[in-house]
């Protein structure tokens, strides 16, 4: 840490957009994850509802599935606004990135704005097909859907990698040549780092849904079409949760090679020791780290893979090139803590079930997955926080400081206030119409009215009303 003559110092030669620019694209960012992840996740999980309706002739999964498309088209329309919102905010909050490493980037995110317009095509044709496409064929429209979301999504996740990791160009006399667009969108920690960000995105859909119908079946609504819509989502999240372990494990085993002074932060390591303890808690303050539990041996094994090696000390990095090293710890710690949490919930549900106890009659159980959903929204956004703070002060990992990446325009406080009205007004209209659709289901209305479109034939062959 420096000392407050040293920071002050700091804040004054930083330029005037730098602070609004951060504080800006962690609302933006923040509140677009949640939504992305529906894009990831919610097809696959309507896709496996909806084979279930056809192929086990279930009606309860067909009409489940029914809904949650019209859920996600809610979620989509408003995540299409914070998308767009997003991609305008680069080149105006990051104008000396944009500027610089412009062309570098430009294919991913090109790629990213064609998956999307796909992803849209797809969504309303599968919408648009119920009643009106033969089942199978129907059901085939979710496939390229789910497809586009991924390959989104994976474009955005090697552009960050990419920052972490910068590759696929040259710098000769100050200028950025000899740019190889294919080595960015598949930079060496494009691969882990999106497939913890795909497997996030399970966990938070998965326990979000199965968190909106643990509520409904505290409320007494312990019908079979509560018990399906809890089921289906929750075993997808079960299986992401098991898994996601391993593939933190193999992301963050990269870091003493690539970003030591995030790993030294990450463990809260002053010094370099062999072997490194695992530090749970604490803080540094004025150097020290107070207030931890510290375990022998296990931080040199989570971080290392080894009971000797161990993990560089912070004060092996000059104070210039520290991230903001609490922070980042308890994001870390905070992530892998409610991340462990899941685990073992999901194990007691299963071997409970394998027992032949169902959780399900239970109201303590339900009380925690109804939370669950939360948890999980807070661990991925945790997990971000302690990426992206953990890099700094870079915003192009050993290349191009956050601060060299920021314009000079103090106006973007403004904006900062008006994005945060147009984010919470967004918000509160997406609970708005998600609540009325709810109440609507809940007193009979499976088909809801369209403002638009020709009548069509149900599958049962009565017209919609």
């Amino acid at each position: 840490m420096g000392t407050p003559e040293l920071l002050l110092t700091a804040l004054a030669e930083d330029p005037a957009g730098l602070l609004p620019a951060r504080q800006q694209m962690a609302l933006s960012l923040g509140w677009h994850i949640v939504l992305a992840c529906f894009g990831v996740a919610f097809p696959a999980i309507i896709f496996a509802m909806h084979w279930r309706g056809i192929y086990r002739d279930d009606a309860d999964a067909l009409v489940l599935a029914q809904r949650w498309a019209k859920v996600s088209a809610v979620l989509f329309a408003i995540g299409a606004v914070s998308g767009t919102v997003l991609s305008f905010e680069m080149g105006l909050l990051w104008p000396g990135l944009m500027g610089t490493y412009g062309d570098v980037l430009g294919l991913p995110f090109a790629f990213e704005g064609l998956a999307f317009f796909l992803e849209a095509i797809f969504l309303g044709i599968y919408l648009y097909g119920w009643g009106r496409m033969p089942p199978r064929r129907h059901l085939l429209m979710i496939v390229p859907m789910a497809f586009m979301g991924i390959f989104g999504a994976f474009c955005v996740i090697a552009v960050n990698a990419w920052m972490n990791v910068p590759v696929g160009f040259d710098v000769v006399d100050g200028r950025v040549t000899n740019i190889d667009p294919w080595a960015v969108l598949l930079n060496p920690g494009a691969f882990f780092q999106f497939l913890h960000m795909w497997i996030a995105a399970y966990m938070v859909v998965g326990f979000l849904i199965a968190s909106v119908y643990a509520v409904g079946m505290l409320k007494g609504r312990r019908d079979r079409r509560h018990r399906l819509g809890f089921t289906v989502p929750f075993v997808f999240a079960s299986l992401a949760t098991i898994v996601q372990p391993v593939v933190g494990h193999l992301l963050g085993g990269r870091l003493a090679e690539t970003q030591p002074a995030k790993l030294a932060a990450f463990e809260l390591a002053t010094e370099t020791e062999s072997p490194s303890p695992l530090v749970v808690g604490g803080f540094l303050i004025d150097g020290e780290v107070r207030w931890a539990l510290e375990i022998p041996y296990l931080g040199s094994l989570f971080a290392r893979n080894s009971f000797s090696k161990g993990v560089q000390g912070l004060d092996t990095i000059p104070v210039e090139d520290q991230p903001p090293v609490n922070i980042t710890h308890w994001a870390f710690q905070s992530m892998v803590g409610i991340g462990t949490l899941l685990v073992l919930v999901v194990v007691l549900y299963w071997f409970a079930r394998w027992r032949g106890r169902d959780l399900l009659d239970h109201r303590l159980f339900l009380r925690f997955i109804s939370i669950s959903g939360v948890l999980a929204v807070i661990a991925m956004e945790a997990g971000w926080i302690a990426t992206e703070v953990g890099r700094q002060p870079w915003i192009v990992y050993g290349v191009m400081r956050t601060s060299e990446g920021a314009g000079s325009n103090s106006g973007l406080w403004w904006l900062l206030g008006i994005t945060a009205v147009v984010y919470a007004a967004m918000t509160a209209g997406a609970v708005l119409v998600l609540r009325s659709m709810a109440r609507r289901w809940r007193a009979g209305e499976e088909d809801l009215p369209s403002p638009y479109g020709p009548e069509a034939q149900l599958p049962h062959g009565s017209a919609r009303r």
